[in-house]
């Protein structure tokens, strides 16, 4: 891959301080595989504590409200969450999809959110498995892209897209690799038309039941500039495994 690979742990609702000791061991494995930039995303009420823990990777949070403030119980801001420690955020998951309904819209919105507070914003796009099996995967994916993306060219520098076939999430099954690359080309192909040569620049994630035992195949297929990690992202020992994979592949 010909850009630094970005690995990011999705913590998802697991993780309370005893964690921090998972931090720590991957904190101290980044100062030694330096050609990959890595990063956790734990739980809200995780962010400062990792990130005073963590010193040497990415903290960032799940997801945002598309507001800076106001009445939204609940809801925490892009500033807030700047503020707490974090330096990117995560939008447009399937499960924010699935569970709270939220509309390409609405991620359009709380990336822009993101960027507009000087936050990293993860854009997650990907097919169900009847959408795939009709066909559709690709037309999907590039309405979603054009539906969630930050208006504006300078929205690039900021901007990381993550492919995460639903159907893949926390089954144990993935795409071929020969869909992966498919998937991954059709998205850069749609982020140059919206943005233009820029975003060739612009890193694409695999996520999806990423392991240490496939990781490496995964990460070797071309476009894929890194990966979206749930599960194996919560103990050091299976989310290295990843790491590795990424970095031997960087020295190659």
């Amino acid at each position: 891959m010909a850009q630094r690979p970005f690995v990011v742990g999705n913590w998802k609702m697991h993780g309370t301080r005893s964690m921090l000791a998972e931090a720590r061991a991957i904190d101290r494995a980044a100062e030694r595989l330096i050609k990959v930039e890595v990063a956790l995303a734990p739980p809200y009420t995780l962010i400062h504590a990792t990130r005073k823990e963590a010193v040497l990777i990415g903290v960032g949070a799940q997801d945002c409200h598309p507001l800076d403030g106001g009445a939204h119980t609940g809801d925490i801001s892009a500033p807030m969450l700047k503020d707490a420690g974090a330096s990117f955020v995560i939008v447009g998951h399937s499960e924010r999809r699935a569970d709270h309904g939220e509309t390409d819209a609405i991620v359009k919105a709380k990336a822009e959110a993101a960027i507009g507070a000087g936050l990293g914003a993860i854009v997650c796009v990907g097919e169900s498995e009847a959408q795939r099996d009709a066909g559709n995967a690709e037309k999907v994916v590039a309405n979603q892209l054009k539906g969630s993306l930050p208006g504006g060219e300078e929205a690039v520098a900021r901007l990381t897209v993550a492919y995460e076939p639903v159907w893949a999430i926390g089954t144990g099954r993935t795409p071929s690799t020969d869909d992966i690359e498919a998937m991954h080309r059709a998205i850069r192909a749609k982020l140059v038309d919206i943005y233009g040569e820029t975003a060739k620049e612009v890193r694409i994630l695999y996520g999806g039941s990423v392991k240490a035992e496939n990781a490496s195949e995964i990460l070797g297929v071309d476009e894929v500039g890194g990966a979206l990690v749930g599960g194996a992202s919560l103990t050091a020992e299976s989310f290295l495994g990843i790491i590795a994979a990424a970095a031997d592949l960087a020295e190659g």
